[in-house]
């Protein structure tokens, strides 16, 4: 069965790229770019970590869904600069810089992944563990959700996520008790749906990042990782998009273009907001069964291959990407 019939969030963008007005895929680009591109090596990653965390599957999916908590926004919206920091003789940034910032808490004895610290925190604290090139963007939004976040892993999972993921069946989607059906339903920060003509569209950005990761990572230190990946979509983002409209898969209206390359915000959950991101779902999953036509039945690619194979030349690049404040990317 082909990538795009198989994952709920492609399925959900379909009436955003039926009846988009601002962004469109081209197929025929897709089936050029696939007739070189299948023929890459691709691997599924492995530890997701720059830094090391440790070998405990238990304080692994803690961290990861800490990190993955606070994964958006790194770009400042009135300046266009990116948070960046200096960690361990080099210089980090976007996600990158984050993710040095919380190791450098974590390591230093500060109780991140415990829950009732995370309900208790405050802006002083995120201040101090994120200092960084310039203040975190969103810095209160961070502090809001974290507290919210915390509450309920103190009130429901007795302050871990190693709990809440006992609580779930090791997969994906599971009659309602896959961990990512889970994530979406328990914690009001991962329900990332926006409504379009009427209809919730599930993006599901950062809920299905954070399994992704938990699979890679969890997979080098001997346990089991999910075994319906191909059920999952492209991780909707800032980056994606632009490596996508770079090659040519995907195009935007003139005034959109416009916007983006003069730094305008794009807000959260309007029609060229929805749209770009549901065209990276859509074009992401086409490519990925595009190149696994060309592919042997042993080297198949799920979409995260895909997204991952846009995202890592690009998640640095000085072309404009859009802005939307958004806490979901």
């Amino acid at each position: 069965m082909r990538v795009v019939d198989r994952s709920p969030v492609v399925q959900s963008v379909m009436p955003v790229i039926e009846a988009s007005r601002h962004v469109r895929t081209h197929p025929e680009v897709i089936e050029q770019v696939a007739g070189w591109m299948a023929y890459e090596e691709f691997t599924l990653p492995g530890d997701m970590f720059a830094f090391p965390m440790g070998k405990d599957p238990d304080h692994l999916l803690d961290v990861i869904m800490l990190s993955s908590t606070l994964d958006f926004a790194f770009t400042d919206f009135a300046t266009s600069v990116k948070f960046e920091a200096d960690y361990e003789g080099g210089r980090w940034s976007d996600s990158d810089a984050m993710f040095a910032c919380l190791h450098r808490a974590i390591t230093g004895g500060l109780p991140m992944t415990d829950g009732a610290w995370q309900a208790s925190c405050t802006r002083a604290d995120l201040e101090a563990i994120f200092a960084g090139t310039i203040e975190m963007p969103m810095l209160d939004e961070r502090v809001a959700i974290l507290n919210e976040t915390g509450a309920i892993l103190v009130d429901r999972f007795g302050g871990r996520w190693a709990a809440w993921g006992r609580t779930c069946e090791r997969a994906l989607f599971a009659d309602g008790n896959g961990m990512l059906e889970r994530l979406v339903a328990d914690f009001p920060r991962f329900r990332d749906v926006s409504a379009y003509d009427g209809r919730d569209v599930a993006i599901w950005k950062l809920a299905q990042l954070a399994l992704w990761s938990v699979h890679a990572t969890w997979s080098t230190v001997g346990e089991g990782g999910f075994p319906d990946l191909d059920r999952m979509s492209a991780f909707a983002d800032y980056i994606v998009p632009v490596g996508l409209r770079l090659v040519g898969i995907t195009s935007y209206s003139d005034e959109l273009e416009a916007r983006i390359n003069r730094g305008d915000l794009i807000p959260r959950d309007s029609e060229e907001e929805i749209e770009i991101r549901a065209h990276t779902i859509w074009a992401t999953a086409l490519l990925t069964d595009a190149c696994n036509a060309l592919r042997p039945a042993d080297c198949q690619l799920v979409i995260p291959q895909i997204d991952y194979r846009f995202w890592k030349p690009f998640h640095t690049t000085h072309w404009p990407h859009h802005l939307t404040r958004t806490v979901m990317y």
